[in-house]
């Protein structure tokens, strides 16, 4: 289980979804929530064993979904 809080470490193929949102809107995402990535999750995104989420993989999935959409 990957460690929250003001001091954890992040590393990014081993994120909680809240851990996620944070690091999104840290970035400049101001429509990120857990519910949408959550929601995601449901849609199909990727998910590691554990059920956390790899960032990188997470992104390219939602590139995929957003180019989909677009087509």
């Amino acid at each position: 289980m990957p460690v929250t809080g003001h001091n954890a470490a992040l590393t990014p193929t081993c994120l909680a979804v809240a851990d996620v949102v944070a690091v999104l809107r840290s970035v400049g995402s101001r429509h990120i929530s857990e519910e949408a990535v959550k929601a995601d999750i449901a849609a199909g995104a990727p998910t590691n064993p554990d059920g956390t989420i790899n960032l990188p993989m997470y992104v390219a999935w939602l590139a995929r979904e957003a180019e989909h959409a677009r087509a």
